[in-house]
């Protein structure tokens, strides 16, 4: 049983690590929150299976589930709402990225989601020699 509790905290610990790597290898905001959401909450939960496998204790096996669905739920909503505020603020994004998929659908006062174009935004034309031709 301590082996297993030792893989699993390991586990959790190499995941832990890949979201502080991440957090400082990734060039802008949008893909360290990405990063860190994904690998931090995969690592948590990890760290606290361990804790409920070696204690192996129903009210603590109860309380490390229960925290782990509560990092599984919290986790990707508070992302989202922090890349959201960033993005209306007007945060940077990385020089490398190719496609903006909301530049143009939201309206700046309002910050409502529409399929279509913003009247009081303009997209930018993209020119056929912007993307390389695979294959």
């Amino acid at each position: 049983m301590e082996l297993l509790t030792a893989l699993i905290m390991l586990a959790g610990s190499f995941f832990m690590l890949m979201a502080g790597i991440g957090i400082l290898r990734m060039p802008d905001l949008f893909l360290r929150m990405s990063t860190t959401a994904k690998a931090g909450t995969l690592g948590a939960g990890l760290m606290l299976l361990a804790t409920a496998v070696y204690f192996d204790s129903f009210s603590i096996t109860t309380r490390a589930i229960a925290t782990i669905v509560f990092i599984m739920i919290t986790t990707p909503v508070a992302t989202h709402m922090i890349a959201r505020a960033a993005y209306f603020d007007g945060s940077a994004l990385w020089e490398g990225t190719i496609q903006d998929d909301l530049h143009g659908h939201y309206h700046t006062t309002t910050h409502i989601l529409d399929n279509q174009p913003a009247a009081d935004t303009e997209i930018p034309e993209i020119e056929s020699d912007d993307f390389q031709e695979s294959g």
